[in-house]
């Protein structure tokens, strides 16, 4: 009887969740750190004012502490540029990196990508959303930056895709969409900064939904991972950990992105999502 009941201590040991865990995310072949490392709040600004010393001690915390999933656009400002500095000389094996293009551009896509992998200096990026599309038409907008990325993906200097959604309009499309590997939700447990009618627009998100479609296409094999957790910086700490409790155990999401300013905001998101997980 004692002996079972320590297997099943030891069995119950080995299943708990953490959130410096690897999983591998939805249909890509990329294996990911539950937290990630957030180059974009207020659209990079916060990172960017740190400066690349300060910002890279910041890097090497979070990798130090277990988290190896860095997430940037171009969209941050200089904060690509600077992510690639401050991971200088760390084994590429070791970490990941999502990046962003803005699919507006009047550009060659194949071009612009491999502008954006040359700025963060790596010799491949391991996944590549097409970032902010907030239209129901952006399947079919986007094309050619999809069919860009499958041929960079061909030549391993991208590894996954996938898409960033703000509004309803656009995150209805999500579900059933066969190109994409990875969806980027905004989700938390009140709705602030979440998804409503207008891309971007005032008032409280529509939890209800975007819930169901996150669990829609998790069941369908794409991978997720939610922003907005913290309400864009306005959240008190109760709230912060509801919103993480909230995006792990009632959305089901894979993964999360949060920015950070400090290491005790790090710390504060580890003990958040471990707490989430348990």
């Amino acid at each position: 009887m004692a002996g079972a009941l320590a297997s099943t201590g030891t069995l119950a040991m080995a299943e708990r969740r953490t959130a410096t865990d690897w999983l591998r995310l939805g249909r890509s072949d990329v294996k990911v750190t539950r937290l990630a490392f957030g180059c974009g709040s207020m659209s990079g600004e916060v990172q960017a004012r740190l400066g690349q010393q300060e910002f890279t001690r910041l890097v090497r915390y979070a990798y130090d502490r277990g988290i190896r999933f860095f997430e940037t656009s171009e969209s941050y400002g200089e904060t690509p540029r600077m992510l690639g500095i401050a991971l200088k000389g760390l084994p590429r094996e070791s970490y990941r990196i999502m990046h962003k293009v803005s699919t507006y551009h009047q550009v060659d896509p194949q071009a612009k990508l491999e502008e954006l992998r040359k700025t963060v200096d790596t010799e491949y990026l391991d996944i590549m959303l097409l970032h902010w599309q907030h239209t129901a038409t952006w399947p079919e907008d986007t094309r050619h930056w999809q069919d860009a990325i499958l041929a960079a993906e061909q030549k391993k200097t991208i590894m996954g895709h996938g898409a960033s959604v703000h509004g309803l309009p656009a995150l209805r499309q999500v579900p059933g969409n066969k190109w994409l590997g990875v969806a980027m939700i905004r989700v938390n447990h009140n709705g602030t900064r979440m998804d409503t009618e207008v891309a971007d627009g005032p008032g409280l998100g529509n939890v209800n939904e975007v819930v169901s479609h996150v669990q829609q296409v998790k069941h369908e094999g794409m991978g997720v991972v939610s922003m907005k957790l913290i309400g864009e910086g306005v959240f008190n700490r109760e709230d912060r950990q509801k919103a993480m409790r909230f995006a792990f155990q009632t959305a089901g999401v894979d993964s999360v992105t949060v920015g950070y300013k400090n290491t005790q905001e790090i710390d504060e998101a580890l003990e958040n999502l471990n707490l989430a997980l348990v």
